[in-house]
């Protein structure tokens, strides 16, 4: 696998990343969670668990990161500079899902 490759997977996988919390209702998308009360038809997941998850999430993605770019050659020393900027990125990638969980409209 090449370094393009490599960029263009971790930048899907942060996408992918980023988006799951607010695209299902099940933890990490395997993990079924149980209903608060058995009168609610649904239960969603609150929005500290999908942060929660987000975090979860990004480190898995920067573990991938880390091992691709461990393979391709020497891993590079990041300092808190690269994580802020990387984890605002996050973020952002995130958006989409946010808005389709809480901002829409649902009819």
């Amino acid at each position: 696998m090449d370094v393009t490759v490599s960029s263009w997977l971790v930048i899907a996988l942060g996408i992918l990343g980023a988006n799951l919390p607010f695209f299902n209702e099940k933890l990490f998308a395997a993990v079924p969670l149980k209903k608060a009360a058995p009168a609610e038809q649904g239960w969603r997941k609150p929005l500290a668990l999908r942060l929660l998850e987000m975090v979860v999430l990004y480190f898995v993605v920067g573990a991938v990161a880390f091992a691709l770019e461990a393979r391709i050659g020497n891993g590079f020393p990041q300092t808190w500079e690269f994580y802020a900027i990387t984890g605002c990125l996050f973020l952002v990638l995130a958006f989409p899902g946010f808005v389709s969980r809480y901002l829409r409209k649902r009819r």
